[in-house]
Parts: C-alpha cells; sequence; structure tokens
C-alpha cells in the first residue's frame, strides 16, 4: 500500500517531467501570447472609457439619437466588449490550448 507521500513524490516528478517539455512551454507561451494582449487592450478601451467620461464632458454627452449619447454607447460597448473577447478567447483556447492541454493531460495520467 502507498502512503500520501509516495503518491505525493511521483506526482511531483510527473509535473517537474510535463514542465520541462517543449509542449508545456508552447502551452504557456499561447496562453501568454493571447491573454496579455487581450488584457491590455481591455484595460486601454475601458480607461479610455473612464478618461472621456471624466475629462471630455462635452463629447461624451453628445446625443446621437433622442436621449442616446456618447457615453451611453461607450458604456453598453464596455458589456459587448466583455462578451466578445470572452468568446474569441473561448474559441482560440478550443482550437490552440485543449489539443496541447489534453496531450499533457493524458502524459500526466499515463505518468502518475
Amino acid at each position: 500500500m502507498t502512503s500520501t507521500h509516495d503518491q505525493a513524490d511521483r506526482q511531483h516528478a510527473v509535473y517537474e517531467h510535463l514542465h520541462a517539455t517543449p509542449e508545456f512551454q508552447e502551452l504557456r507561451s499561447r496562453y501568454r501570447g493571447f491573454v496579455f494582449p487581450a488584457t491590455v487592450a481591455f484595460l486601454v478601451w475601458y480607461l479610455l472609457y473612464v478618461v472621456l467620461s471624466m475629462w471630455a464632458h462635452d463629447f461624451m454627452s453628445h446625443r446621437l439619437v433622442g436621449n442616446i449619447n456618447v457615453a451611453l454607447v461607450f458604456g453598453l460597448l464596455q458589456f459587448v466588449t466583455t462578451f466578445v473577447l470572452a468568446w474569441i478567447y473561448s474559441n482560440y483556447s478550443n482550437k490552440h490550448l485543449d489539443p496541447l492541454a489534453r496531450t499533457l493531460n493524458d502524459e500526466f495520467q499515463k505518468g502518475a
């Protein structure tokens, strides 16, 4: 019967092995290559909204149609951007991250 400590040591060795593989490094690279630029772009977009709301009052209060002004459109676009970005990430993950993750998971299952 194996103890929990022995099992943890074996898993640790498997993790160390997987961490050193080119597939794991590629997975991290692909993940970072998407997440960091997407996060920066979203934060810039959000901060633009905040900055314009604070210092471009005339522009943001410009009426487009009826009582709908630029600020309302920008605010609603924040929600749209969030959902679109989540959808894009889901597609990217399905195509570029999940296949590598499955391969690494299969190797982990064999080694564990």
